[in-house]
């Protein structure tokens, strides 16, 4: 979030961290981490319990704890869109949700490759990741003015796809397409769901929490964390005004550099006690 904060700023919009810890432990973490965004003390998690986003699956000294997540709000105060997660351990970044809402504003490191009958620009929100991050991966697909490809819930044809590989270190959540476009077929009498010049498509992996995983990411490279790699394949069917070409597929990878957490606790004179 810190080093997401200018790219809100640039959109006007302001950032503030809500948490139910003490300012004695915000101000410990804050000056650890360099935060210069500002944090609000919630103790007794009154805000938390107004927003309708208190966990309550947290015991013990964890107790009062929010989902984890993020509420955008407009200049009318009114509630505009969320993002939580039902899991703690899984959580949105700053980047993937800035990426959501203002594209025009992602952090991105766009690669290009070439495939048969079109041209892939793979992107990401982050490019260093904590565990439990949730990224957002996209594929821009260029095509020629003459071809199409077909869109999912096409019938007879191959749709687009994308299909990410199984790894112990992400898990996947369904892909998200844009609205196609419906392009009737007058030699055979068939109207069919496309794409046509420039489209989007997006994925979202969640960087894995496993406990196993986390130790290892303190123990490697001296804990300056581990790159891995999310690959997968696009599926599509390619066709111009004449030809409609066999079912093809586009080998795409993403890089990302996990770091480990930052485990050390607030000094014990003020660390949490169970919550009342």
């Amino acid at each position: 979030m810190q080093h997401a904060q200018q790219r809100f700023r640039e959109h006007g919009i302001g950032l503030v961290g809500v948490s139910y810890d003490s300012q004695a432990i915000l101000k410990d973490f804050s000056d650890r981490q360099g935060i210069t965004y500002a944090l609000l003390a919630d103790p007794k998690s009154e805000i938390i319990r107004r927003f309708g986003v208190l966990n309550p699956a947290a015991t013990e000294f964890t107790k009062g704890m929010a989902f984890p997540g993020f509420i955008y709000a407009g200049p009318d105060g009114r509630i505009r869109d969320t993002f939580f997660e039902k899991q703690y351990g899984a959580r949105y970044t700053a980047n993937n949700i800035i990426s959501k809402l203002f594209p025009e504003l992602a952090e991105t490191d766009t690669r290009t490759l070439s495939a048969p009958h079109l041209q892939l620009g793979l992107s990401q929100s982050d490019l260093i990741v904590g565990p439990g991050s949730r990224v957002t991966l996209t594929v821009e697909v260029t095509l020629p003015a003459d071809i199409h490809v077909y869109a999912p819930g096409a019938k007879g044809y191959k749709p687009v796809e994308l299909r990410i590989d199984q790894a112990p270190e992400v898990s996947t959540r369904p892909a998200r397409f844009p609205a196609s476009k419906v392009l009737y077929l007058p030699a055979i009498r068939e109207a069919v769901p496309v794409f046509e010049r420039k489209f989007k498509i997006s994925q979202d992996v969640v960087v894995s929490y496993n406990e196993g995983f986390m130790r290892s990411l303190q123990s490697e490279n001296n804990g300056q964390g581990r790159t891995i790699k999310v690959a997968g394949t696009l599926y599509y069917q390619a066709c111009d005004e004449k030809v409609c070409y066999l079912p093809d597929k586009a080998a795409v990878s993403w890089d990302l550099l996990v770091k480990p957490l930052d485990t050390a606790r607030a000094p014990k004179e003020i660390q949490h006690t169970e919550n009342p």
